[in-house]
């Protein structure tokens, strides 16, 4: 492409992770001319996945981070999930993209094509009506402006297409999903199961569904079975689980229609006050600086919710003087994330006879059991939580503090150590409007654009949720006849879950909200944001499956509109 001249496409998508990946598939597919734009570096599908097959050993220090990368990622470490020197090139630098804390916030980030597509825990569930309707029955924030009825077709669209491996179990708050076979629950695991089907009427385990083929082959560049690495998070050359580098991105490619720019850093949509719609946005290059503007008839944000917030505040103008979409002045406000790091931790001396082969890529995962209706329903607060947990034996590492050799002391080594299973909380965060992101212009980035701040924490809501994780799985893990159970809890400061939601949220009235049922900018109808901005509640599964539902479900209606020229 030629730098510095205006480029004209049908569309353009902003961001290439989970969310930026399906609208560029799905837009491409449909024949529309997609310009999409990535902040960060180019991620090649295998050929980028530097550590992908290296051992402890192939690491210069043992794949223990070192004090260079801590100085660099203080803010990305502080989170334990930069903790491995194997995958610390897949997050930001804190100091070369800083941001402020009000309150702490602990932001985490990928700036590179795919994202944190790369990074994701691949927990894939889906809401209900519990979730979409819970607004409006508390009388918490706005209501959803869908239902169930609404998305589900798009969750069946999507899961056919990433895999989610898991089992059908029937629950009215825990819709089903197109399954896969369920990864093997362990021996512990499925013994907590029987005694959560003995003891309770209204719990019981299941394995995590997760975006990960457990059989066969999925559509994308030559995505096969899981092979239990559990190396997930440095790429995987089996395109295994889903990522935009090994499924959206290079199926959007194979059309044609696709033209991927990374190092582009948008800033600004622009408006034309004539049509009163977007007509692009506006560039810098991240390596030269240089600045450009691109044009389209269609603009989808996915940048993720921080980031496509900052784009929409900064995209001012006399129509626009608080930043496009803002009229609601909810612009920034309801950022939400999913609390957790509360739980209890128990051992067995049972099955000392089994083991367990490969490395599973997830644990299992109990269903919400609270707020439900009847007994159910909790004194102290409101929504639910589920556990997501694990399940293993100790290692050799116990005899490294012992003094001994010779053949005792050889057996010591390779003998497995005790059962240990963990139960961590998982828990819905309320969307209160005084929970915050907004832009500071006296602190700017090298680029010369403001930097974001945050203002959030969790309330009395999460904090009595919190008591009960603890306490409810210790009482599960006493009946199921475990020893040394102990409830714990770590500090949780927002943005921890790396599930920030809500700062755009979709809505049913232009005066509370800033989308509409379909992702649109209420005052600018040819923007579409898919990305977390747009959740209205959390729920307390994992979002990321709603994403790609919302994205193609918003595609397919973009492109419906384009063709009646409506749009």
């Amino acid at each position: 492409m030629d730098l510095g001249k205006e480029v004209n496409f049908d569309a353009i998508v902003v961001g290439t992770g989970i969310s930026g990946g399906w609208a560029a598939k799905e837009l491409t597919e449909k024949g529309l001319k997609t310009l999409v734009l990535e902040r960060g570096p180019m991620v090649r599908h295998i050929e980028d996945y530097p550590t992908m097959n290296m051992d402890p050993w192939d690491f210069e220090f043992g794949n223990i981070i070192t004090k260079e990368t801590l100085k660099r990622q203080a803010k990305q470490s502080r989170t334990g999930y930069v903790s491995k020197e194997e995958s610390k090139h897949f997050f930001v630098d804190d100091v070369t993209h800083p941001y402020n804390e009000d309150k702490s916030f602990d932001w985490i980030r990928g700036y590179h094509v795919g994202g944190r597509s790369l990074l994701w825990g691949r927990h894939s569930y889906r809401l209900s009506d519990f979730d979409f309707e819970a607004n409006l029955k508390d009388g918490i924030a706005v209501d959803w402006p869908i239902r169930y009825k609404d998305i589900a077709p798009w969750y069946s669209y999507v899961e056919k297409h990433i895999g989610i491996s898991g089992e059908k179990l029937g629950l009215p708050h825990l819709p089903d999903s197109e399954f896969l076979k369920p990864m093997e629950l362990k021996c512990t695991e499925k013994h907590l199961r029987k005694s959560l089907q003995k003891n309770y009427s209204n719990r019981i385990l299941t394995m995590g569904r997760l975006a990960h083929i457990s059989e066969g082959t999925k559509p994308g560049a030559g995505r096969i079975s899981c092979q239990y690495r559990n190396r997930c998070r440095r790429g995987c050359p089996f395109g295994a689980y889903f990522s935009s580098q090994s499924s959206t991105l290079p199926m959007a490619e194979a059309t044609g229609n696709m033209t991927l720019r990374p190092n582009s850093i948008v800033h600004e949509v622009i408006y034309n006050p004539e049509t009163k719609k977007a007509s692009g946005v506006r560039v810098i290059d991240r390596e030269t600086k240089m600045t450009y503007t691109f044009k389209a008839k269609v603009i989808f944000l996915c940048a993720s919710a921080v980031a496509s917030t900052s784009i929409l505040m900064q995209s001012k103008s006399r129509y626009f003087p608080e930043g496009m979409g803002n009229q609601s002045g909810e612009l920034g406000h309801n950022i939400m994330d999913h609390h957790f790091k509360a739980g209890a931790i128990a051992e067995t001396d049972e099955f000392k006879d089994q083991y367990y082969i490969g490395n599973r890529p997830g644990g299992f995962y109990i269903p919400r059991f609270r707020n439900l209706g009847g007994d159910t329903n909790h004194k102290d607060f409101i929504r639910g939580y589920g556990y997501q947990g694990d399940s293993s034996r100790g290692s050799w590492a116990k005899s490294a503090k012992e003094v001994g050799y010779g053949p005792e002391f050889t057996r010591s080594l390779v003998k497995p150590g005790t059962w240990t299973i963990d139960m961590n909380g998982f828990g819905e965060i309320l969307p209160y409007h005084e929970n915050k992101m907004y832009l500071d212009y006296d602190k700017t980035d090298e680029w010369g654009l403001p930097t974001v701040t945050f203002d959030a924490e969790i309330k009395e809501n999460e904090l009595a949720m919190r008591k009960d994780m603890q306490s409810q799985a210790v009482e599960m893990l006493e009946k199921a006849g475990f020893k040394n159970v102990k409830a714990w809890e770590d500090h949780y400061s927002m943005g921890l879950g790396i599930h920030e939601m809500g700062t755009a949220r979709m809505g049913r009235d232009p005066k509370t909200s800033v989308l509409n049922s379909y992702n649109q900018l209420h005052e600018v109808p040819n923007v579409f944001i898919t990305d977390g901005a747009c959740m209205t509640s959390g729920g307390n599964q994992n979002p990321s499956l709603t994403y790609m539902a919302l994205t193609a479900r918003a595609a397919n209606y973009a492109v419906e509109q384009l063709n009646k020229r409506n749009l």
